[in-house]
């Protein structure tokens, strides 16, 4: 018994191992260890059922670890260690399982294209914009993190450093930008 506790840790190790280094690496080995949920496209599910890909290879590597060393080290008997040794596996899926899908992937969602739309976004110059071609440096807020982009003002007209501006268009990398005040002049 001792053999097969340490081969069902070891490839549930491994293909622990293997699903996390394919994450970090995008390598996609995990696509298959998702379920198929019985949420539709229009709900906000992470459409995972909690017997996947993910839950089994936890399940192995807590079942053999915890097998293994009830086993080789303590005094029970062989059924009682197995039942244990399932508990301890159904324990660890279920707390892979609750982190993973409850309490991380809820908060994860795909970026749309609204949300990236660089027109109307609001800025501060951080490198000033000259007359004429010259380009400069925006930095401004966007899907919650401190973005930077290159600048030239739509007018042609200088820009100096802390401005305000409003990005009118964004083409090929640069924004095109004007100073907020002379927006806002127009506005009541």
């Amino acid at each position: 018994m001792d053999s097969f506790y340490l081969i069902c840790f070891s490839v549930g190790f491994v293909l622990s191992l293997l699903s996390v280094i394919g994450g970090f690496g995008h390598l996609h080995i995990g696509h298959m260890a998702h379920g198929h949920g019985a949420h539709g496209a229009g709900h906000r599910g992470n459409g995972l059922s909690s017997v996947n890909g993910f839950t089994i290879t936890a399940f192995l590597c807590w079942f053999g670890g915890v097998g293994y060393l009830l086993h080789r080290y303590s005094g029970f008997v062989a059924p009682l260690v197995l039942l244990l040794a399932v508990v301890s596996g159904i324990a660890g899926a279920a707390l892979l399982w609750t982190v993973l899908f409850k309490l991380l992937l809820p908060r994860e969602r795909v970026l749309t294209g609204e949300d990236t739309e660089m027109t109307g976004v609001l800025a501060k110059i951080s490198d000033a914009i000259r007359d004429g071609n010259g380009t400069g440096e925006i930095i401004f807020s966007q899907t919650g993190a401190r973005r930077a982009a290159a600048a030239r003002s739509e007018d042609g007209h200088a820009i100096e450093r802390g401005a305000e501006v409003v990005v009118i268009r964004y083409e090929r990398g640069i924004a095109y930008v004007r100073r907020w005040d002379d927006l806002n002049d127009g506005l009541p």
